[in-house]
């Protein structure tokens, strides 16, 4: 789930940043910090939406650079369990289909991508369903729900294609027509 962040820190500007805007060299300060940091209680850090307050610069002695008591904004995303989330599949292997969900990739085992028996064509990179034929491949948009999140060196993220409203938006689609029919 994304979500908005508001932090109070202490930033330092560098004195190579000095010569911009006080508010642009915050940004890049604050950006290098914090963007890209991974956290198991916030998630990983997006981008800085905008900095609110700026407090007095402060100079310490042993330190060429200004620090400023700053409060601003950061974008977050952090995976939830049962999230529906959507992506693209950048990845099929034999045990499963590897889908981009924006900054993390989560992993689709081969039993949670359709309720039907698939095959794994090594070939094509393309699962197939015994019944009903359908494929899942790689570049294919996907609907699914998170069943799990484990944050360690790397976020480990499993997701299930099995219910209903979930999987290939093909298969979705294929489904609302039989429906209105």
């Amino acid at each position: 789930m994304f979500r908005i962040l508001t932090v109070k820190d202490t930033v330092r500007v560098g004195p190579e940043k000095l010569g911009k805007g006080l508010k642009e060299a915050l940004m890049e300060s604050i950006s290098e910090k914090y963007v890209g940091i991974s956290d198991k209680t916030i998630g990983i850090v997006l981008a800085v939406v905008d900095i609110k307050e700026i407090g007095e610069g402060k100079v310490k002695p042993t330190d060429p650079g200004i620090h400023f008591e700053t409060v601003f904004e950061l974008l977050t995303y952090k995976p939830e369990l049962h999230e529906l989330v959507e992506g693209e599949v950048i990845d099929n292997t034999d045990f499963g289909a590897f889908v981009n969900i924006g900054p993390f990739d989560g992993l689709v085992h081969i039993s949670q991508i359709m309720d039907d028996y698939v095959s794994y064509d090594k070939k094509t990179s393309t699962f197939i369903g015994k019944q009903t034929r359908k494929t899942l491949k790689i570049g294919d948009k996907v609907r699914a729900r998170i069943t799990s999140v484990s944050w360690g060196e790397q976020v480990r993220i499993g997701l299930t294609m099995r219910q209903a409203g979930l999987g290939n938006f093909v298969w979705i689609e294929e489904e609302k027509k039989k429906k209105r029919k």
